[in-house]
């Protein structure tokens, strides 16, 4: 896999800013459960070696804490900064989003990210909690501290909500999006209103939701196209339009993941999948936000 950012699929975001598909992310497992200031030297080196096998789309959270690992695999990495596609999002300082973004630019060594993304809509309290959180995020990026503004677990209501005062459109809404939580709406609105959709969580129906209804098929796809069940989620993902961010502890399996770059699913597969994927329901994310039968 070539390592230049130039050399990885991407896509251009409203602003102009190009987002590579397929990112690498420092949560879910790597998350640090309580505030924890020593450097997990493990989450350092799967970040380089992400980086050495060619990943230059890193997804980092403050509220996850690891900036500051990942900043120091950037550092260590000896790739220019130019060449990486850096994402952080605000959460836990929320109510002061300048402050904020000053606080995880230190821990990341870097000057200015290439995505800021409010975190979830759940702190508001009403629309004009998120209308002043999002003016606030235009601030950040006017002051070149964040190349593209955008969100992240946002609904169709939250949305709504900042594009009615906003001056510069959310770039991207990250959300929970894989075959078992495909919606609703949610997509076709970020189309019509030019906002890209990115994937975290794409492989659940295969680590967290096993024997449902997509087994049988993504174990035909993957014999057919020679590649693992996680590589079809993958390319799903992004046949549906999305930027993906996955992760592992594994470099055999971050290796893996980049296959889902070298091969396309046919429009056929695509409904398939989509269509087996709407039997169930599974979401493995914010489960305290939503009813268990709730899919927006």
């Amino acid at each position: 896999m070539a390592s230049t950012l130039r050399n990885i699929p991407s896509i251009r975001l409203n602003d102009g800013i190009e987002i590579p598909l397929l990112g690498y992310g420092s949560g879910t497992a790597w998350s640090k459960r309580t505030p924890d200031e020593s450097i997990n030297r493990e989450l350092v080196n799967s970040i380089k070696g992400a980086i050495q096998l060619g990943y230059r789309h890193l997804d980092g959270a403050e509220v996850y804490g690891t900036e500051s690992e990942l900043g120091l695999a950037i550092k260590e990495s000896g790739v220019n900064r130019e060449e990486l596609f850096v994402t952080t999002k605000v959460n836990t300082n929320i109510a002061d989003i300048p402050g904020a973004i000053d606080l995880s630019l230190q821990k990341l060594q870097l000057s200015y990210v290439d995505l800021y993304l409010i975190h979830s809509p759940f702190f508001a309290e009403s629309n004009s909690d998120l209308q002043k959180a999002w003016a606030a995020m235009e601030q950040v990026k006017n002051s070149g501290k964040a190349r593209s503004i955008g969100v992240s677990n946002f609904l169709q209501r939250h949305l709504e909500a900042i594009l009615s005062t906003a001056t510069i459109p959310p770039s991207i809404n990250q959300i929970e999006f894989h075959p078992y939580l495909q919606h609703g709406n949610l997509l076709q609105f970020h189309r019509d209103n030019g906002i890209a959709t990115a994937s975290y969580g794409p492989l659940t129906p295969i680590n967290r939701a096993r024997g449902g209804p997509l087994d049988q098929i993504l174990s035909s796809l993957a014999r057919k196209y020679a590649v693992g069940e996680g590589e079809v989620l993958l390319r799903w993902a992004m046949n549906c339009g999305a930027v993906v961010i996955t992760t592992s502890s594994r470099d055999s399996r971050l290796s893996s993941y980049l296959r889902a770059l070298t091969f396309e699913l046919t429009p056929k597969e695509i409904n398939e999948i989509s269509t087996l994927g709407q039997q169930t329901h599974f979401r493995a994310f914010w489960l305290d936000k939503f009813a268990p039968s709730d899919r927006s």
